[in-house]
């Protein structure tokens, strides 16, 4: 891991509902300035979770009806295919040039990380560190479909190409903000993580999210970055608490009652130096949203620490190697519900560090 330092600062999660890609990254730079992110903006088609990190894969189609698959019964397929792994290749073994690549964003889909760069470049102060974010491999991977409406990660080839599609691009976006020489964040988005073990994903293994999200881990290592896996909601938490993941960011407004039913493995994750970014500030109900204030979630979250302290975590560790952030991101809340998330998770934050961290 690098020198960062958690320390309860604020960190958001990724989208918001907006329509002008460099307004909303001065907003992110209002609320969040020590650890921003380029902003997700659903408004357009292909920044959708699944489209935006489509471009580049072999076999791309677009049905007349507008839906995005794999066509793996094209005649030009194998050849695109070998090009894709070719240029693969060509950066892992032979040291190419990730940013000329196919695994960067493209003009369509990366309007919000040239508008942060942009931003980013002009300012005085530096942040603590940058935050970019991925689609994970295993929401990706059963989400994307072929030509015959299956999920690419039961086809072996395809899931192989899905997850160094992506653990290219996180690399590629830890390469540009080191380059800038600050510390590197970024999340894979995992909600397909609350499907595991149910009967729609009964045939993926342990074995098979290990490893899926040990390869996009690693690429953001590569690059000294710090790798993060976001999980909107219930999953079984040992499988990223045993992983190489350096940090957990959870739903602690709905679900912390289910992530410390693993006390020995939160323990080994915070003895490890790690980092848990508590999603303590709600953004699936704009009632809780408008209901909860600074001090409620500040009540919500000491309460959370003292339950935490009762698995023998030292709450000076906790704050320590915490962040503080919405439960999720805002890209389907109206605008000011979603400005009012930004302005809770600053505030709380401030709140947080100025009580107890002195």
């Amino acid at each position: 891991m690098t020198d960062f330092k958690a320390d309860a600062l604020a960190l958001l999660i990724g989208s918001l509902p907006m329509k002008d890609h460099n307004a909303a990254t001065e907003l992110i730079l209002k609320y969040t300035p020590e650890i921003p992110l380029w902003a997700q903006l659903p408004f357009y088609r292909e920044e959708g979770m699944m489209a935006q990190f489509l471009p580049g894969m072999p076999g791309l189609t677009e049905s007349e009806k507008g839906k995005l698959f794999i066509d793996t019964a094209g005649a030009d397929f194998d050849e695109a295919y070998l090009a894709f792994f070719e240029e693969y290749l060509s950066i892992t073994e032979a040291d190419g040039d990730i940013t000329q690549s196919r695994f960067t964003l493209t003009p369509e889909t990366g309007r919000g990380f040239k508008a942060f760069l942009n931003h980013i470049d002009r300012l005085e102060t530096r942040p603590v560190a940058l935050k970019g974010q991925v689609s994970g491999p295993v929401t990706f991977a059963t989400r994307v479909t072929d030509q015959d409406d299956r999920a690419i990660f039961y086809n072996d080839q395809l899931r192989d190409a899905a997850v160094k599609h992506l653990a290219m691009n996180g690399k590629w976006q830890a390469k540009e903000f080191a380059a800038r020489g600050i510390t590197p964040i970024i999340f894979f988005d995992e909600p397909g993580l609350a499907g595991f073990g149910t009967s729609a994903f009964i045939t993926i293994t342990r074995e098979d999210v290990t490893s899926v999200l040990g390869e996009v881990i690693e690429a953001v290592h590569s690059e000294n970055g710090l790798a993060g896996v976001h999980v909107c909601a219930n999953t079984e938490w040992d499988i990223l608490l045993e992983s190489d993941i350096d940090i957990i960011s959870f739903d602690a407004y709905s679900f912390f009652d289910k992530f410390i039913l693993y006390p020995d493995m939160i323990r080994s994750f915070i003895k490890k130096g790690k980092i848990l970014a508590f999603g303590i500030v709600p953004t699936s109900d704009v009632k809780d949203i408008a209901r909860e204030t600074p001090q409620s979630l500040f009540d919500r979250l000491t309460g959370q620490i003292r339950e935490l302290e009762k698995l023998g975590i030292s709450q000076k560790d906790i704050f320590k190697q915490a962040l503080i952030t919405p439960s999720c991101g805002t890209g389907s809340l109206d605008f000011d519900s979603a400005e009012k998330v930004l302005q809770l998770t600053r505030d709380l934050s401030k709140k947080v560090r100025a009580e107890m961290m002195t």
